[in-house]
């Protein structure tokens, strides 16, 4: 019954069709759309992290998953570069991305902001706002509500001239104003609260006919809903701040973000799962995963030390390839979610105690016949077997069992039935040939290269304006120290600082996400006479958070040369700048700038930091996914064809001795079939014939299942069976270990297989003290040649039961070729 239901609860899921919205409101329980009250399931996939081209994919596959509504984020500083200059061009085509969401069915849900912070440069705010006299960005502030205004009411009414919000038919039913603000309000003393009343009422006067949330904002005014963002909002949400709102969690983190110099957050599937059946437990009614998608940060717009991968351990990984099990254990709890809706949507909820003080049950309950509950087990430690409506159910540690009809479990958060994948690499070509790199060393400017000059530091981010990452600063003096040797000391707030003394590189220091800049101080040799000294100061992205964003400050600070005797301060001085690289300005990573400069053979001369590399290739056969290794480089940025993939960061390593990221994602959509263009800038000291082209790809897959995903004891129409009785007649339920290969792949080899009680997991495996000696010829025999196959777990498909009495397992490891 319970495996039927299951199966029922996804052609129903499947078959839904909400691509037309219609009216939108919302009561203390839900959103009520078409005066239909819904439980939803939300999956963040920003548009411009991504590209036009993988959009239907990556919605389709969301889709697959269990999602009804796609949430994005809106990118000012993307669409508004400069004022009054729009750009909806390319990735930054929100209307095709919501038409997308709209053409498979789906729901939508706009984050306007406009600020978004979401990892990205300035948290999404375009940096000429810095130069508008007066502004004060987040406040009670007249200057930046006028430009607030001015752009929230542009995004709207582009939604509204193309009829995208539910009240016009469309598939927009939620959109947001401003974000996470109740954690920096307080800053703003007494022009905090009157902005968030402001915000709201500019929002809900623009009348969308969809509701308005605000996250992290507990005092969201009336009618905007307050909404949780974080890992744990089951547990940490204090709720609506009125009966009236329904309780929803916009952000709930699939990993976190990950900076340079850190590892991968890893967060388990059955953590999320958790969590989310909670949230629901306890009348939340809308999760949205943050991020479904996470994808790449093109360009230069990563914020301060980001990856240029993003939520690479999102249910969709970077290339938009199933991150299993997560995304298969999620789709499976939404099933089970569904199953339960009519209850959950007009029970009455009840909770009641299971004997311990760590397990309880929330139960929903119509009537006798519609009833859902979910029994939580709170222990991190101990399996506990639990009494509800007269029968036993067997609950892993930190887990939640949801049974549809308060009877059947269809679900446990803990365990994972769905299949584990593996990610694998693939060199495609190896650009390891000499003759076909060239090189181009960056000019290192003097005093008398630059034109803009000042008799103090500039600040960086004010004098580049974001049009770079770069900022030299420059001066020259005689040297008419009496000393024999000198130290160069820099004080920088910048990201990382080179020095250069007389053209010469003499020292390089960077910061962290954590950490300030260290000051640099260096050896160095002077000339007698005259001697130049050029800095240059790099952001690795603008910061993206926190309050009094226009006020922070970047780069060179002060500036002295200490000898034995005497120290000299350069930091009040006549001072040379220079905005961005030659390089940049001349667009050598373009075809056109690239045939304007004379590209010398790789390796000709000394090798110098700052030097820009230019090769050809040609795309990898087949449809996987498309990468540039870069272990072998530094710090820069790298171009395909004339766009920017993004910056790297590879000399930066992990406390295991690893760069935070070594692949470095090609859309498929920028390439030709030969002779593409790649351009590398390299800051440091590089060796760009290890690079290579690589492709990405699913090609192993696991099952690890167990027969303790049955209770022990179940009630069964009425009645109690055991559960070796229940087994011969309803082994229709039998848990079943399911593989699945990539389309265009099949399972040629069986890598591991044990019916018994193999240790470790699908990371690590090894034969336990029972194994069936069938194993692996009986799932060979099933599975060899296919590209999907399924097997029970169960004693007679084996030819004998190995151990008798014991609970046992299926592992199976299986290559795809």
């Amino acid at each position: 019954m319970g495996r039927f239901l299951f199966l029922l609860g996804l052609l129903l899921a499947a078959a839904v069709d909400i691509s037309s919205a219609g009216n939108v409101t919302y009561d203390g329980r839900s959103l009520i759309i078409d005066g239909q009250h819904k439980i939803l399931f939300s999956g963040s996939i920003h548009y411009p992290r991504s590209t036009p081209q993988m959009w239907p994919s990556l919605i389709a596959k969301a889709k697959a998953g269990g999602l009804d509504v796609i949430e994005t984020l809106v990118f000012w500083n993307l669409h508004e570069p400069q004022p009054g200059q729009f750009d909806f061009s390319g990735r930054r085509d929100i209307v095709r991305f919501i038409k997308e969401i709209q053409a498979q069915g789906l729901y939508a849900c706009i984050r306007i902001g406009p600020f978004i912070e979401g990892e990205w440069s300035y948290g999404g705010l375009p940096f000429w706002l810095h130069d508008i006299p007066g502004i004060v960005y987040r406040s009670d502030n007249e200057p930046f509500k006028y430009q607030m205004q001015k752009f929230v009411s542009k995004i709207v009414s582009m939604m509204k001239t193309e009829k995208l919000y539910a009240s016009q038919g469309g598939p927009i039913i939620l959109s947001q104003i401003e974000n996470e603000y109740g954690m920096i309000e307080a800053a703003f003393r007494e022009k905090g609260p009157p902005y968030v009343r402001w915000a709201a009422e500019m929002a809900v006067g623009l009348q969308t006919g969809v509701p308005w949330v605000m996250c992290k904002q507990n005092d969201a005014p009336d009618p905007v809903i307050n909404a949780c963002n974080g890992r744990r909002c089951g547990e940490t949400f204090p709720g609506p701040n009125s009966p009236n709102k329904p309780a929803i969690w916009t952000e709930n983190w699939t990993s976190f973000y990950q900076v340079y110099g850190d590892e991968p957050d890893i967060r388990s599937a059955e953590d999320i799962a958790f969590h989310v059946a909670l949230f629901i437990a306890k009348k939340g009614s809308y999760v949205n995963y943050y991020m479904y998608h996470g994808g790449t940060n093109f360009g230069r717009t990563a914020s301060a030390y980001i990856l240029t991968s993003y939520y690479d351990q999102a249910p969709l990984d970077e290339y938009g390839l199933f991150r299993q099990p997560k995304w298969g254990h999620l789709k499976e709890l939404h099933t089970a979610i569904k199953l339960c809706m009519d209850p959950l949507l007009s029970g009455v909820c009840s909770t009641m105690a299971l004997g311990q003080s760590q397990q309880q049950a929330f139960v929903y309950g119509v009537n006798s016949v519609d009833c859902a509950a979910f029994l939580v087990n709170n222990d991190t430690r101990k399996n506990v077997v639990v009494t509800f409506q007269d029968s036993l159910y067997e609950l892993p540690p930190k887990s939640i069992s949801i049974l549809p009809d308060c009877k059947t479990e269809a679900f446990n958060t803990a365990k994972v039935s769905t299949q584990y994948s593996t990610r694998a690499v693939e060199t495609s070509q190896k650009l390891d040939s000499i003759e076909k790199w060239g090189e181009y060393k960056e000019a290192i400017p003097t005093f008398e290269d630059t034109s803009l000059r000042e008799n103090m530091l500039l600040e960086h981010m004010n004098t580049t304006k974001d049009i770079s990452d770069y900022l030299w600063y420059t001066f020259s003096f005689q040297n008419d120290f009496s000393d024999a040797e000198y130290l160069l000391n820099v004080t920088s707030s910048a990201h990382v600082l080179h020095a250069f003394v007389n053209g010469a590189f003499v020292g390089y220091t960077h910061g962290s996400f954590k950490t300030k800049t260290p000051i640099l101080e260096s050896k160095v040799t002077l000339n007698n006479g005259t001697n130049h000294i050029s800095l240059l100061s790099g952001m690795v992205g603008l910061p993206d958070s926190g309050p009094y964003l226009e006020r922070r400050v970047a780069g060179v600070r002060s500036v002295m040369v200490k000898g034995e005797h005497e120290i000299k301060d350069f930091t009040s001085y006549s001072w040379g700048y220079q905005v961005g690289l030659l390089g940049e300005k001349l667009q050598v990573y373009t075809d056109i700038g690239s045939s304007k400069i004379q590209w010398n053979t790789y390796g000709s001369s000394t090798h110098q930091r700052l030097t820009w590399y230019k090769t050809v290739f040609d795309a990898p056969a087949g449809k996987e996914p498309v990468a540039l290794n870069l272990e072998s480089m530094g710090k820069g940025e790298a171009w395909v064809n004339g766009q920017s993939i993004g910056r790297y960061w590879v000399s930066f390593l992990t406390q295991k001795g690893s760069p935070s990221q070594t692949w470095y994602s090609v859309p498929r959509s920028l390439l030709k079939p030969t002779d593409n263009l790649l351009i590398i800038l390299e800051e440091e000291n590089g060796y760009p014939l290890g690079i290579s082209i690589d492709t990405i790809s699913i090609t192993k897959v696991c099952g690890h299942v167990s027969e303790s995903h049955l209770p022990p004891v179940i009630s069964w129409r009425g009645q109690n069976k055991t559960e070796p009785n229940y087994n011969k007649k309803h082994h229709g339920r039998r848990p079943k270990v399911q593989l699945r290969c990539p389309p265009g792949r099949s399972i040629s080899s069986i890598l591991f297989s044990s019916y018994g009680t193999p240790t470790g997991d699908c990371g690590s495996y090894a034969l336990g003290s029972c194994h069936s000696s069938h194993s692996l010829a009986t799932v060979e025999e099933a599975c060899l040649g296919k590209r999907i196959c399924s097997f029970p777990v169960w004693s007679q498909k084996f030819g004998d039961d190995p151990c008798p009495g014991i609970l046992k397992t299926l592992l199976v490891d299986a290559q795809c070729t």
